[in-house]
């Protein structure tokens, strides 16, 4: 990363005056290393929003993320023992603390705070069999932790550079998966990989079309001019939603029915449409839906990737047209909220194309805009939005940007 520009900066002299106030006299305790003992490292982690790829990622399918510049810090000093002292600040979680051969799924908390994805990530390392030691630390955050933006990846990834001491660098793929690993195993939530590959993986003004089964992936250049902007509808789940395991579920029967007579279906993603023609008498129609938006869906990171490459405009709002309506009446998800949201933002010239997610506790939209309609879409939310939904509206123009890494300190 290059040098921090005018706001990095700032950044970086609030966190480590949180760091001298958080573990005042950490430079010359006993518990420092003293091969670094006056330095104060930071790294970063961005997190992720998917153009194209809904429920595909449950079915070992294809999808579509960018690594965006709303993204997590840790500056922290190394220690030469095992603790790791965190704060996150008064209204994100305060401070914590934990050893590093303590951390195990066993002893974990029934309820879930931002400090078990870093003990779950240092569990996750240490099981790796990797060298790590502790550290003292502060948080900082832009990402919102309720959107389903990637927040928790992020955290984990910070972490893990941290832990591992900043320099040492993995495989990216086996990065995001032991990220993975701390949050499904440790954490226990039910986590796929994008957010974890998006973060490890990113590179600025390129989205990453990955296949979730086999974690091959390339990158697919984005038009110059066009902004991704993502709008957070205000819509709110509590915990998990019993929705989406039930559409994970329904998924998995069609696979089981179809796998009867043909063997060597393992998922969803082994099937074509001719495939789902021949198979479609045997099931019962709502996972012949099911079935059919995922099929499609992965032709729709196909068709996406080539627009976006060849700057096709017009498919772009076809191919998010046609994956909205999908996932409205095939996969039978989304909401009132991101309907209008949709209805909204496409009524603004220079709106290209615009679709709802649904991407876990809340409900966003991903919209592509010609750069120089970005304030328009911002200005037409505000104004319209509140009024038909009674929600609070966040509109965020993401910048795509590179992958997780140290932070430029000079």
């Amino acid at each position: 990363m290059s040098g921090p520009n005018t706001a990095d900066a700032l950044r970086l002299h609030r966190l480590e005056a949180a760091l001298d106030a958080a573990a005042p006299g950490g430079t010359k305790a006993s518990d420092a290393d003293p091969q670094v003992a006056d330095v104060v490292e930071v790294v970063r982690a961005p997190g992720c929003v998917n153009l194209m790829g809904d429920h595909t990622e449950d079915n070992d399918g294809l999808i579509l993320p960018v690594a965006i510049g709303l993204d997590t810090w840790l500056a922290y000093r190394r220690r030469r023992d095992g603790l790791v002292r965190l704060s996150f600040g008064p209204s994100s979680g305060g401070e914590s603390s934990f050893w590093i051969d303590d951390a195990s799924p066993d002893t974990r908390g029934r309820s879930v705070g931002r400090s078990d994805y870093v003990a779950g990530m240092a569990w996750s390392l240490r099981e790796a069999g990797l060298p790590i030691r502790g550290l003292d630390g502060v948080v900082d955050s832009t990402l919102p932790s309720d959107v389903g933006l990637g927040f928790s990846a992020s955290l984990e990834l910070v972490a893990a550079l941290a832990l591992l001491g900043g320099a040492r660098v993995l495989e990216r793929p086996s990065l995001a998966a032991l990220a993975q690993r701390a949050e499904r195993d440790y954490v226990g939530a039910d986590s796929g990989i994008m957010d974890q590959y998006a973060g490890a993986a990113g590179r600025a003004g390129r989205a990453i079309m990955l296949d979730c089964r086999s974690l091959e992936s390339r990158y697919v250049a984005l038009p110059h001019g066009l902004s991704v902007v993502v709008c957070d509808t205000g819509s709110r789940r509590s915990g998990n939603s019993p929705l989406l395991a039930e559409r994970r579920a329904e998924c998995g029967r069609a696979v089981a029915l179809i796998a009867e007579r043909t063997p060597h279906v393992a998922s969803l993603r082994d099937l074509d449409e001719a495939m789902l023609r021949r198979h479609r008498r045997i099931l019962p129609a709502a996972l012949a839906r099911r079935a059919e938006h995922v099929i499609a869906e992965n032709q729709r990171v196909l068709r996406t990737a080539i627009a976006l490459e060849t700057c096709d405009l017009d498919e772009l709002g076809r191919c998010y047209a046609d994956s909205y309506r999908s996932l409205r009446t095939l996969y039978e998800v989304g909401s009132a909220a991101g309907d209008v949201m949709v209805e909204i933002a496409l009524s603004v010239r220079g709106v290209i194309a615009a679709r709802a997610t649904d991407a876990g506790r809340g409900e966003c939209t991903v919209n592509l805009v010609l750069d120089e309609a970005v304030p328009a879409l911002q200005a037409t939310v505000a104004r319209e939005y509140p009024g038909r939904t009674g929600l609070d509206a966040r509109v965020y123009p993401v910048p795509v940007v590179d992958a997780a890494g140290p932070v430029a300190t000079d």
